[in-house]
């Protein structure tokens, strides 16, 4: 009873599941937390969606690069899909217009269609930056 009431003392989660140790639950509980903590910090999986090279899709992948570059440094993974190229890879994704940009990971999912260039959208959009006051609303 003392350990469990140390455990709560220093935010542990109480007792065990049945036929698990109280050891191996607070180790896992941790694991989980720290996984947890570095999904927030986590890498980010997008998608650039693009139809061959036309001047839009060349502009939203100069966007996206530059953007994951300076916001992004070192936590992104991103892929560039040519449609024409790879019409497989675009199956279950849903794509009606290229450009589009697909934010896999960390969750919710987003999209996001045209060129990229509007910055704030873009970084409010990726949770990068706090939604603004949107006009006085």
């Amino acid at each position: 009873m003392a350990q469990q009431d140390r455990e709560k003392d220093r935010g542990g989660v109480g007792e065990a599941p049945a036929g698990e140790s109280p050891r191996d639950f607070v180790e896992s509980s941790a694991a989980f937390e720290e996984a947890l903590a570095e999904g927030a910090q986590g890498t980010y999986q997008l998608r650039l969606y693009v139809a061959g090279s036309t001047p839009q899709s060349q502009r939203a992948i100069t966007n996206i690069k530059r953007i994951c570059e300076e916001h992004l440094a070192g936590r992104f993974d991103l892929q560039v899909i040519d449609l024409y190229q790879q019409p497989q890879l675009t199956e279950g994704e849903q794509i009606i217009a290229a450009p589009t940009l697909i934010k896999k990971l960390p969750p919710p999912l987003r999209r996001f269609v045209g060129d990229l260039s509007n910055l704030e959208r873009i970084l409010v959009g990726l949770d990068l930056r706090p939604r603004g006051d949107e006009g006085g609303r």
